[in-house]
């Protein structure tokens, strides 16, 4: 579905780099993409990636739910045979289902060999935030066993650092004296200008309440936060803390889909291998 440009190479310490513009270069200049269409066009791209006989990771959210659904297809066209997905959520589990498509757990495959996700926000070196959605312990339990882990997301997700988005980086915490957490992890990240936020239900009268359970606190940053180890390393020390929605070192490859065309990053050492890609027809059906 798409053509080629020339592959570089960019060292993760230098990976600001700015992308190829393609702006021009697309054969359909006149071909208006939604976000949707975006996120689409991601996900095909990485379930190209799934053969038969795999046993996937299957992420939660708006752009992971078109690669769940293209691969239900493709079982069902006999394209591909034999894979066993590991839901990531409630909502994914029961999208699965109902799709057709054989799942199982952790317990049974502790080794994936491919996990397909989005990300609310990727950092230049492929960190993330994730959980968003509310799926962040589970995301992070299946991905971080997964030989391979392919984010896709549309350009709107690229940010310059870790928080940079000033939206939401959530953090899993026991219900268990939640505002006492909320004030640590709001005082711990101050010096970034901090505030921290209980997350509620859309209603916005009863507090959420994640997959497993647990409460979320939103954490608003203002700033760049810094070493992304040991601020992971702080939040997990404090008591009541289940998980962080950093994604730190996990991504393997990034697909991103932009109005001109893809990008496809992929860890190679310490380089990240650049393709980027201009849209040639829209065989996907997008």
């Amino acid at each position: 579905m798409a053509v080629a440009y020339p592959r570089y190479l960019v060292p993760e310490a230098h990976a600001t780099v700015e992308q190829p513009n393609l702006m021009g270069s697309s054969p359909f200049p006149s071909v208006n993409l939604t976000q949707d269409d975006l996120k689409k066009i991601a996900a095909y791209k990485a379930v190209e990636h799934v053969k038969s006989g795999m046993v996937v990771g299957l992420g939660t959210g708006s752009t992971a739910k078109h690669a769940v659904d293209r691969i239900a297809q493709l079982l069902r066209q006999g394209k591909l045979k034999d894979i066993v997905g590991i839901p990531t959520s409630t909502i994914t589990h029961e999208q699965a289902l109902s799709l057709g498509i054989p799942l199982s757990d952790l317990d049974s495959h502790p080794v994936i060999d491919l996990a397909i996700d989005g990300a609310d926000e990727v950092d230049p070196c492929l960190n993330l935030v994730k959980g968003r959605g509310g799926s962040l312990l589970r995301e992070k339990m299946v991905e971080s066993v997964a030989k391979k882990f392919i984010v896709i997301v549309d350009e709107s997700k690229l940010v310059k650092f870790v928080g940079g988005s000033r939206l939401a980086m959530p953090v899993e915490v026991i219900p268990f004296c939640s505002m006492h957490s909320l004030k640590r992890l709001e005082d711990m990240f101050a010096y970034a200008g901090c505030v921290a936020k209980l997350r509620k239900c859309v209603e916005g009268k009863k507090t959420y309440a994640t997959d497993n359970g647990n409460y979320i606190i939103d954490l608003y940053l203002e700033k760049d936060i810094g070493d992304l180890s040991k601020a992971s390393d702080d939040i997990l020390r404090l008591p009541g803390i289940v998980e962080h929605g950093m994604f730190i070192g996990l991504a393997t490859s990034l697909i991103v889909a932009g109005v001109d065309g893809i990008t496809v990053k992929t860890k190679v050492g310490n380089e990240l291998e650049v393709d980027s890609f201009c849209y040639k027809d829209l065989r996907n059906e997008f």
